[in-house]
């Protein structure tokens, strides 16, 4: 992710569109850090409720010794003087498309520019300006205020209308009223005689199997396999969307979005209730948009999911991407890359909805993160009116924030046990002599270690956590007849997992030397976010990290995906196939991502710890990749048993390959360090 947006106007001239919140979010770290370092308390957090949330956030990264959280790594970069490298998409935001009242894109020339190959830089205001005059969504407030009494001045000059046009308007007025009273909902029984079968794949309903595509990048050559967010939301015919996100650019958004027509549902962190408070109170005034906000209490750090449910009234589109809601994350300034899984599912032809036990693993699993997410239910309850079928191969994986544990063992649907779950439902589970390897590609490196690493490692073999925590927890009795045989069983299995982890996993994160080399420089890097101090720790796994180059030259990363297929050692191992699989979605390598298993103390039983919000979908292979012993595709094994040529092309008819491979060792690089560049 390009951390340009989150610095103030004063300190770049990338010209990327950004929620003024941010620029709040930067001066009140200033402020925090400067009555840190002085004793002092930050008294002008008081005036402000960005400020006072910001504060937080700042206590919250002081205290965090391994968080991926790119907008607190953003904001300590934000502290930085660094040269802007690249000028702007030249698209400028207006006051006065803000109103979702109004449909924006049809009421000026300008709002129909799209980017194109002459790019301009522009002024951007100070981020004191800007505060004035807008909240922390980066909404005009005052512009808004004034359309609002334009409108009812409007109103008061009008001639009374005509008795009968009076009863259709009050009549009209009552429904609008019920309508934007109501529960949203994903489907509407008016737009039924809209469903279409399955098997249709027309212009509006592109993908019914589901994709993968990366974003489209400005100053590169399509190939097919990009997408742009105009191509993903199709805004003519969207009737709600449900959007999830880290980081937002609320103004560069609705440009995108035909806001009369068009219902939202944004899901977004917030971590107090003052904060939460004025998120509403800046729009109150958008009878079309609503927000939700999931649960950020106790030991949950970050709301760092990435989703989209789009509906239309022939179908429901789900997309799962690696990007936040802001232009750089979607190409617009040409410096960052990442990618999205799409899949159309149509309307169901039968009248009923589908029951909760004929729903797809897919399905329920989506459902259940919106559930913890506290989505409206009706929005949830819509979702049964689709035909999820398609998704029957697939799985939605995620991990909700807090604490699990419990008699019904929530902690195996969620986070790496999750993920493991989801492994051996999809029938993708491997043995002990199926050895694996995975590729990594993350935006953000938490503190690793070994015991993190073999959690991840089994969870892609299948394992739903119960291996590593009985190898944790078990405790052996010298009185027993088999103690050594026990004492070395467990041995050679630490012995095992640590030799396959070592010569079948890789990480892929860029050096600095990649990162001043890219089209953005370093002023591009801040939320690709790394520490040093995990990276100097004896126990950090070095010696798996890879340098991330993008094939499209330039070009840096915000991507997560894991890329898992048979280490080639294995296949003279077993006859039995193994079917490479990929991830794609939010979470970054980290244990903050992906949770840990722990033995509560009061209970004695396993509960799952999760820091961050996460969701993503795992994605076979078709079984004309599958490989077995038999077909060993393009991969090959040097002499020291290590990986040698890649045999990552074989997932490109399915889910494109960014980087290099099989990459540089960091090992006698420096790793791009983005408080310490």
């Amino acid at each position: 992710m390009d951390s340009r947006p989150t610095l103030s106007s004063k300190e770049t001239k990338t010209g990327d569109i950004v929620g003024s919140w941010l620029f709040e979010a930067q001066d009140a770290s200033r402020e925090f850090q400067k009555s840190s370092s002085s004793g002092t308390s930050p008294t002008n957090f008081k005036k402000r409720t960005a400020g006072n949330h910001i504060a937080s956030i700042c206590k919250q990264s002081m205290a965090s010794s391994d968080s991926d959280d790119d907008l607190k790594r953003a904001i300590q970069l934000s502290l930085q003087s660094t040269e802007p490298r690249v000028k702007s998409s030249g698209l400028q935001i207006h006051p006065d498309i803000i109103n979702l009242d109004i449909d924006h894109e049809t009421t000026t020339d300008e709002s129909h520019i799209e980017v194109t190959d002459q790019i301009e830089a522009r002024p951007q205001p100070d981020a004191a300006s800007i505060a004035a005059s807008t909240g922390m969504l980066g909404l005009d407030r005052k512009a808004m205020e004034q359309e609002r009494l334009a409108r009812k001045r409007k109103a008061s000059i009008s001639p009374p209308p005509s008795r009968k046009v009076a009863r259709r308007i009050e009549s009209t007025a009552k429904v609008s009223s019920n309508r934007s009273n109501a529960d949203m909902v994903l489907f509407d029984k008016q737009n039924d005689t809209h469903a279409l079968p399955s098997h249709i794949h027309s212009p509006a309903f592109p993908y019914p199997k589901g994709t993968v595509k990366k974003t489209w990048l400005f100053g590169y050559p399509r190939q097919g396999d990009d997408i742009k967010l105009e191509e993903v939301l199709q805004k003519n015919d969207l009737a709600l969307a449900v959007l999830s996100s880290f980081q937002w650019d609320v103004e560069w958004l609705l440009r995108k979005i035909s806001t009369k027509t068009t219902k939202l549902v944004l899901v977004m962190q917030a971590d107090t209730a003052e904060a939460k408070a004025q998120y509403r109170q800046e729009t109150a005034s958008m009878p079309n948009l609503r927000l939700c906000f999931p649960s950020m209490e106790g030991q949950i750090n970050c709301m760092h999911s990435k989703l989209m449910l789009l509906s239309y009234p022939s179908h429901l589109r789900i997309v799962v991407p690696t990007a936040n809601l802001v232009p750089y994350d979607w190409g617009e300034t040409g410096v960052m890359e990442n990618m999205a899984f799409l899949i159309d599912l149509p309307r169901l032809s039968a009248p009923q909805p589908t029951s909760q036990q004929k729903m797809t693993d897919f399905g329920n699993d989506l459902i259940h993160f919106l559930q913890a997410m506290g989505l409206e239910k009706s929005i949830i309850d819509s979702l049964y009116h689709f035909d999820f079928s398609a998704t029957r191969d697939l799985a939605f994986v995620h991990t909700i924030g807090g604490a699990h544990a419990g008699d019904d063992e929530p902690w195996r649907r969620t986070g790496y046990c999750g993920l493991g779950r989801a492994i051996s439902r999809l029938g993708l589970a491997s043995n002990e002599e199926q050895a694996l390897a995975i590729d990594y590609v993350t935006s953000s490196v938490g503190s690793l270690n070994t015991e993190f690493l073999r959690t991840l490692y089994l969870a892609a073999q299948g394992d739903d956590g119960t291996k590593e925590y009985q190898s944790r927890n078990a405790t052996l009795s010298k009185k027993a007849k088999d103690y050594s045989t026990q004492v070395k069983r467990r041995a050679d299995t630490q012995a095992r997992l640590h030799k396959q982890i070592n010569e079948g996993f890789r990480i892929y994160f860029p050096s600095q030397e990649t990162v001043e080399a890219s089209k953005g420089g370093p002023g591009s890097g801040g939320t690709i976010c790394f520490q040093r101090k995990w990276w100097d720790s004896s126990t950090f796994p070095r010696q798996l990290m890879r340098d991330c180059k993008s094939r499209r030259g330039g070009a840096l990363m915000h991507n997560k995906i894991i890329y898992i297929h048979p280490h080639p050692n294995s296949l003279s191992l077993t006859t039995t196939a193994v079917t490479p699989w990929a991830y794609i979605g939010s979470a970054n390598c980290s244990e903050s991502a992906w949770g840990k298993l722990v033995k509560d103390r009061a209970s004695k039983l396993p509960k799952l710890n999760c820091r961050n919000w996460e969701c993503g979908v795992v994605v076979p292979l078709p079984h004309a990749a599958t490989f077995s012993s038999n077909n060993k595709a393009s991969m090959k094994a040097d002499e020291g048993g290590k990986r040698g040529e890649e045999g990552l092309d074989l997932f490109e008819p399915v889910v494109p390959v960014p980087m290099e491979v099989p990459g540089e060792e960091l090992a006698g690089k420096r790793p791009w360090f983005h408080l310490d560049p």
